[in-house]
């Protein structure tokens, strides 16, 4: 069975299955989305195994991951899920900031890494865009001074996937019509994309807005 996209379910709740160790954390988690009238939890599990299943059996649009499960690899366990169900949108939830692993994560298919300490409305909101028609990647991390709230610049929210595809091959020193051919779109794609990167960056030229882009870990360091 397909994970069923938003489209195909407009007006109907958005599945979701949480996934995570601790049951009293879990428990609140479910009882936070239930109060939604548009979201609705499918499922719950505390452990990895048998993931796969539940989603099929649930037609599950959104995973709750947590990062830190015993015995499981975060970036397998999204890998295989994303592999599977190309449809199927993975928050991934933790208490650490770890960039490294939130760039392994990403790369590996999650749509976005939460802190746990984030505020309701923000991990309720990262649900709702996971699934939207144009989905954005969403990672909110503890970050020292930067905003009064601690978490990560809202820049990371507003750029698309495509958008961090086409600055991290700019990044990688590849010309407007290299990036084109790597992505197969139209160069005049790539620079629509670059025009809306810098508009979102604040940023004058590509170098700027690739330091800035690194500053925010939206895309990794060399």
């Amino acid at each position: 069975m397909a994970v069923p996209s938003r489209s195909e379910t407009d007006g109907d709740p958005i599945r979701i299955i949480a996934v995570d160790d601790h049951s009293l954390l879990r428990d609140a988690l479910c009882q936070l989305i239930e109060a939604e009238d548009d979201l609705t939890v499918v499922a719950d599990a505390d452990r990895t195994q048998g993931l796969a299943e539940l989603v099929e059996r649930t037609a599950a649009q959104v995973v709750l991951l947590d990062v830190e499960i015993p015995g499981s690899h975060a970036p397998t366990v999204v890998a295989e899920l994303t592999d599977r169900f190309p449809a199927l949108h993975v928050l991934m939830l933790s208490m650490h900031g770890d960039t490294q692993l939130v760039q392994e994560l990403l790369a590996r298919g999650a749509r976005g890494y939460l802190h746990k300490s984030v505020p309701r409305e923000s991990l309720l909101a990262a649900i709702r865009n996971a699934v939207a028609r144009d989905p954005q990647l969403t990672i909110a991390l503890p970050s020292s001074g930067i905003h009064g709230s601690g978490f990560a610049a809202p820049e990371q929210q507003r750029l698309s996937p495509r958008e961090r595809e086409v600055l991290t091959l700019a990044a990688a020193a590849l010309s407007n019509r290299q990036i084109a051919n790597r992505l197969n779109v139209a160069e005049g794609t790539v620079k629509r994309h670059l025009r809306n990167i810098f508009e979102k960056l604040g940023a004058v030229s590509r170098i700027d807005a690739v330091n800035k882009a690194r500053d925010a870990q939206l895309i990794p360091r060399p």
